[in-house]
């Protein structure tokens, strides 16, 4: 079962569908006894990361993510929840992979937020790009992103080069929604639910 963590309230059915639509059992739920029993574990955002953080204090969430040693996926705000720190209201997060969420820069005929499709360009060989084009292109929507580092496995350009998918240990993130990014972005989730 894929546990898929209920705390933004938004966008969560697009999430649930694409896995279901991959063939997996998914699960809303912001219980801790359910991530125990889960194979893999998402956790989407949208919102702000102060209120995602609070949301996953109120279920007491935070030590179970921080101890598991499944796979766990990151998306969108959910991405940024996993770092050590974002701008958006100076709040501290899980710190589970290095790293400060910082806003976007805006420039001349680009806005913030960054909202629409962008390209990936892939650092790192790594399993989640199995199947992929060499230029896939993602759905993205935020005003927050992590520079790119040494966890980057794919970097995206926008007013500057930042994070798009990230990855230590067990734990992934993906900047954009791959619920929303076409085939391309089901290849991404289908890859990582295949990650033991």
């Amino acid at each position: 079962m894929i546990a898929i963590i209920d705390v933004s309230g938004n966008n969560l059915a697009a999430v649930v569908n694409a896995v279901k639509r991959l063939g997996y059992a998914a699960e809303l739920t912001h219980q801790p006894k359910k991530l125990a029993a889960a194979s893999h574990i998402i956790l989407p955002g949208v919102g702000t990361a102060a209120r995602g953080m609070a949301a996953l204090k109120q279920y007491n969430l935070i030590e179970p993510l921080r101890a598991t040693s499944k796979p766990l996926l990151g998306i969108c705000l959910g991405m940024q929840l996993l770092l050590d720190y974002s701008e958006e209201g100076n709040v501290p997060c899980l710190g589970m992979i290095p790293g400060f969420a910082k806003r976007l820069t805006p420039q001349a005929n680009m806005p913030v937020p960054h909202m629409g499709w962008n390209s990936l360009e892939w650092i790192k060989t790594c399993p989640l790009a199995r199947g992929l084009k060499t230029k896939s292109w993602m759905y993205f929507v935020h005003s927050y992103a992590l520079p790119v580092t040494q966890n980057t496995l794919a970097a995206c350009s926008y007013s500057e080069n930042f994070s798009a998918v990230i990855n230590k240990d067990n734990i992934y993130g993906m900047q954009f929604h791959p619920e929303k990014s076409s085939d391309e972005g089901l290849i991404l989730l289908k890859n990582f639910l295949e990650l033991t």
